[in-house]
């Protein structure tokens, strides 16, 4: 149902996650094989079933993988899949998209949006579903939508915000005609405006700093979805979601959802002993060939619009260096990474050589050069140049060893064994790189959000929107102290420039052609170093309709359920 709009959606292998990624697929078969390979990649697998095929009632028991205390998903520490995951089945958000990445307003919302006038302004005007409204009773109005921009526009910094992108280029947000009408007049263009407004919160969270940071703390005060909000039990780890009576849209399915948050490999069991209905199988072979010899399952696969990284933190004292950056970038084998991640998944393995666009994207271009491919030597030669001489095993200077921490979360043995074979590459070019296993729910508020790390494994989810949906990721923070999104932090005023002509030319190709130019500057820049586009590896009951590996496509949470 919901747009997914600019999460810095993350994963930690299996639960869902964050990225740039724009235009539309390259069609649903094809796609990111070699030469020669011609196993068909889905733009979406998820058991599409017309209503009446569905049964009335029941409970559907979803696996995810950690157990958010933010659910704010515009607030830095909230802009989490996993917390989409939830919250998409309450919120509400202007547009959906279908699995080839083409929006259309969700009419449970709004039911027109359109540009109303290109000169001297871009002017977007929303009619809004006049029966939509909050569950505390409030209709949904203009005002909500100005509130929403009034704290995401980046003005006050109290706002701990996940991203301004595209809220900063709004002049004013005003009542058209009625409540029910929004007038949204730009400043500055921006392409991807339908990319903004989703999820959409209640007037009153957005009011003060106090209440957009604090107001969705351990709990979710209101929604407007097919489901309401039934409770937390922070002992079991279990969120539930009830159907909402009070919906004007098609009434849900299912009685309830009940979310279960545990380590990636306990899911995995619940799952094969039929004590879950879904989880997110990630790229783990093991867990992909156990899932698939359940019972009674099947794991629905599909190219998502999610890609596995490596981030690298520019903050830390042993990684301010560029040079130093882009050594242990070389330094690292991607293809082994990316064949150990993905045997045994039935997937073509192809590098990601683009930030921005996945490998089925229209847009994609190989931007990676010489600094995308595996060269030891040339490692070795920029420490030598950054002062990192060879003293036994590990390199030194001023004393001081060339030595990292490699934060992975507990339970996820993707991250493990990724972290083991870049150790193993890095040792040979002189660097000592120590993996520290942490709780999967401290992950990223703990240690990624914060910067409490050298390198990290994870993965971003996509969006259909080209740059605005990965804009605060690469973002540079001119005070070097506001990098919100950007967990590498580092960037700079040219990718800055590239990003921002990219994200306001409503020219779809000249967008891309920016786009692409950002991202041969953070090729240089060494922020986040991409590995592949993520083969989305759901796990279902078989019975199980309308949710699956969903790539581009918004589920509709009102449809989900079990077949007759």
């Amino acid at each position: 149902m919901k747009a997914a709009r600019l999460a810095l959606a993350l994963a930690l292998a299996a639960p869902l996650a964050l990225a740039g990624c724009g235009g539309a697929p390259g069609g649903g078969a094809g796609g990111a094989g070699g030469a020669g390979d011609d196993r068909t990649i889905k733009a979406f697998d998820i058991n599409l079933q017309p209503r009446d095929r569905v049964k009335d009632g029941g409970t559907l028991r979803w696996g995810i993988g950690e157990f958010p205390s933010q659910w704010n998903r515009n607030h830095v520490d909230g802009n989490l899949a996993v917390a989409a995951a939830v919250s998409n089945a309450l919120l509400p958000a202007p547009f959906a998209s279908d699995e080839k990445a083409e929006i259309a307003p969700d009419r449970n919302y709004v039911l027109k949006a359109e540009v109303t006038a290109q000169r001297p302004r871009q002017v977007v005007t929303y009619t809004l579903n006049p029966k939509a409204h909050w569950s505390d009773g409030k209709p949904i109005t203009w005002a909500d939508y100005q509130a929403q921009w009034q704290a995401l526009n980046g003005r006050n910094p109290a706002y701990r915000i996940a991203s301004a992108t595209g809220y900063q280029d709004i002049e004013k947000v005003a009542r058209g005609k009625d409540d029910h009408q929004v007038v949204v007049t730009f400043a500055r263009p921006f392409g991807d405006w339908q990319a903004l407004f989703g999820p959409l919160l209640p007037a009153a969270t957005n009011s003060s700093p106090e209440a957009f940071n604090t107001g969705w703390l351990n709990k979710i005060p209101v929604t407007a979805g097919p489901f309401r909000f039934g409770g937390f039990d922070q002992t079991a780890k279990t969120i539930t979601l009830v159907r909402d009576e009070s919906w004007w849209g098609e009434r849900a399915k299912l009685d309830r959802i009940v979310f279960r948050a545990s380590e990636q490999d306990s899911l995995i069991g619940a799952f094969s002993n039929g004590e879950l209905d879904i989880i997110d199988v990630g790229p783990s072979a093991p867990g992909y060939a156990r899932a698939k010899a359940t019972s009674g399952a099947q794991v629905r696969q599909a190219a998502g619009p999610d890609f596995r990284h490596f981030t690298f933190n520019g903050s830390s004292e042993l990684l301010r260096d560029r040079g130093v950056r882009q050594a242990l970038q070389l330094g690292i084998n991607r293809q082994a990474i990316a064949q150990s991640d993905l045997q045994g998944l039935d997937w073509p393995i192809a590098l990601l050589d683009n930030h921005f666009f996945m490998n089925t994207q229209e847009g994609y271009q190989d931007n990676a050069g010489d600094l995308g491919a595996y060269n030891p030597g040339r490692a070795r030669q920029l420490l030598d140049a950054a002062g990192w001489r060879l003293n036994g095993a590990v390199r030194q200077k001023n004393g001081r060893p060339l030595e990292l921490r490699f934060v992975v979360p507990s339970g996820v043995q993707i991250s493990k064994q990724e972290g083991e074979l870049a150790q193993s590459m890095l040792a040979q070019i002189g660097v000592k790189l120590n993996i520290q296993a942490v709780p999967s729910d401290d992950f990223f508020t703990s240690y990624i959000i914060p910067g409490n790390f050298d390198i990290a494994p994870f993965a971003y989810i996509g969006t259909p929107f080209p740059v605005s949906s990965s804009y605060g990721i690469y973002a540079n923070a001119p005070d070097g102290k506001s990098w919100n999104a950007n967990f590498g932090r580092t960037g700079s005023a040219a990718v800055d420039q590239a990003m921002s002509r990219a994200a306001q030319s409503l020219d779809p190709a000249e967008g891309r052609a920016a786009a692409n130019a950002a991202d041969r500057l953070l090729w240089q820049e060494v922020n986040v170093l991409p590995l592949y586009q993520r083969p989305q590896n759901v796990a279902v009951k078989e019975s199980l309709a309308n949710v699956g590996a969903r790539g581009f496509y918004d589920l509709r949470y009102e449809n989900i359920g079990f077949m007759r």
